[in-house]
């Protein structure tokens, strides 16, 4: 009995450091899951600044925008006609022809009835011919459909593609001669090709004044809190916490301020690039930010 109780104490003591081991692996599991998710928090917002800094430097590579890079090329598809491309192969008389008779079958009648399963297999193969020629027939006619209505998209294609870039070239020549609407569609297509980060508004107001050959933009600014006010993620172990590090916040009007500085240079040197100073010689550019006057309480764009 005394080696029972003392085999059984051994057990509970075995299991109990079992117990125990495995309860501290999972916390060590649990504490390096929790500073990899700190890591990667600390990454996004890193990357984030990242992108930040690089708003006017990123787009200096970039070829400027033209209105040859505006016309259109057509895709024209191959003309692919599938099984109607193929030709179906005849019958062929070997596969219809009854076997000929030998010579003993020949002295039994064999001959007669040679002729008669001749009769009978030329007419089964002279019905399968005519079958065929029909669906052959039938199979030219849908390929010249199919080759037809491909020629029609091809050529639908091709006279959209040619309106759209006599369109493009009728701009262009407007352009030139410094027609305002003309000048205010183009320098629009050039903001529009200009890509910002996803939190970035996507809002202007283009004019052209040709007596002065500037163009003014009205531009709507991205708001202070794309800048991150959080600057790294720390993970404090004593209170299993995943703590925000606060981003002094002077440190994040000073990024605010150079972005915006970076938008409207940005902005600048994108027109400067893709237009000529024989019609743009030079651009005003006002930075608006949509906001809550907090005087009011009402809606408010900022200058």
């Amino acid at each position: 009995m005394a080696a029972q109780r003392r085999e059984a104490e051994r057990q509970a003591r075995e299991q109990a450091r079992l117990a125990k081991e495995r309860q501290k692996a999972e916390q060590q599991r649990h504490a390096e899951s929790q500073q990899r998710s700190a890591e990667v928090k600390t990454a996004t917002t890193e990357r984030q600044i990242k992108i930040l800094d690089s708003v006017l430097t990123r787009v200096l590579s970039i070829p400027a925008l033209t209105f040859e890079s505006l016309k259109v090329t057509p895709e024209l598809q191959r003309f692919d006609p599938g099984p109607l491309g193929v030709a179906e192969p005849g019958p062929d008389w070997k596969d219809y022809a009854p076997p000929e008779p030998g010579g003993l079958s020949r002295l039994f009648g064999g001959a007669t009835r040679y002729e008669r399963q001749t009769a009978e297999a030329r007419a089964r193969f002279d019905s399968a011919v005519a079958e065929h020629h029909r669906r052959e027939a039938q199979r030219r006619r849908a390929l010249s459909a199919a080759s037809a209505e491909h020629e029609r998209t091809i050529t639908a294609a091709r006279t959209k593609a040619a309106a759209q870039n006599a369109a493009i070239e009728a701009r262009m020549a407007a352009f030139n001669a410094g027609e305002p609407d003309a000048v205010e569609w183009f320098v629009s297509r050039i903001l529009d090709s200009s890509r910002y980060p996803d939190s970035f508004p996507r809002k202007y107001q283009v004019a052209y004044r040709p007596e002065n050959r500037d163009i003014v933009v009205e531009f709507e600014l991205p708001p202070q809190k794309v800048v991150p006010a959080v600057r790294a993620y720390r993970y404090v172990k004593a209170r299993d916490s995943i703590d925000p590090l606060p981003r002094p916040a002077n440190e994040v009007k000073q990024r605010y301020a150079r972005l915006i500085a970076c938008v409207a240079l940005r902005t600048l040197h994108e027109i400067f690039a893709a237009t000529s100073a024989d019609v743009v010689e030079a651009v005003v550019f006002n930075g608006r930010l949509s906001t809550i006057d907090r005087a009011t309480g009402k809606p408010a764009r900022t200058y």
